[in-house]
């Protein structure tokens, strides 16, 4: 039976990171469950402590707009980011080995540039001689590192 599941990143700035990976993704912000005025309603009815909402501004996950991949909840923690991520993701945009490698690197290139625009940082590029891959190592805007391939 398949499993359904969330991916929950820890950021301090939920709005910011709804909306740079919604834009990323093509997800949209999730709504409010039914019922609810807005996310610190529901959070207040569930019984999260006033001192913990004051981070919640707006949504703070966002969802496939088909359904298919699976929900992405920016939690809000006080804690700075310390270390490399242990998981990241992996942007497919190359097209895939069917196209030539000067074509993969165009198109991995041209999405690097819309997500510089949208607030990511550009790190290293990853491509090595012989080898018939290209990818570019960026980070979100609060520093969580993910590839564009």
């Amino acid at each position: 039976m398949a499993v359904r599941y969330q991916i929950v990143l820890d950021c301090h700035d939920p709005r910011q990171m709804v909306s740079f990976w919604g834009s990323v993704l093509g997800y949209q912000p999730e709504s409010a469950p039914r019922g609810f005025a807005g996310w610190r309603e529901y959070w207040k009815s569930v019984g999260v402590p006033e001192d913990e909402l004051r981070a919640v501004t707006g949504p703070e996950s966002i969802v496939d707009p088909k359904g298919e991949g699976p929900r992405l909840w920016f939690h809000a923690v006080p804690e700075e980011k310390i270390c490399k991520n242990r998981m990241h993701f992996d942007i497919k945009a190359s097209g895939g080995r069917n196209l030539s490698l000067a074509a993969r690197r165009a198109q991995v290139e041209t999405e690097v540039a819309r997500l510089v625009k949208l607030g990511a940082t550009r790190l290293e590029t990853l491509e090595s001689e012989g080898v018939d891959h290209y990818a570019v190592a960026m980070a979100d805007p609060e520093g969580n590192e993910f590839d564009v391939n």
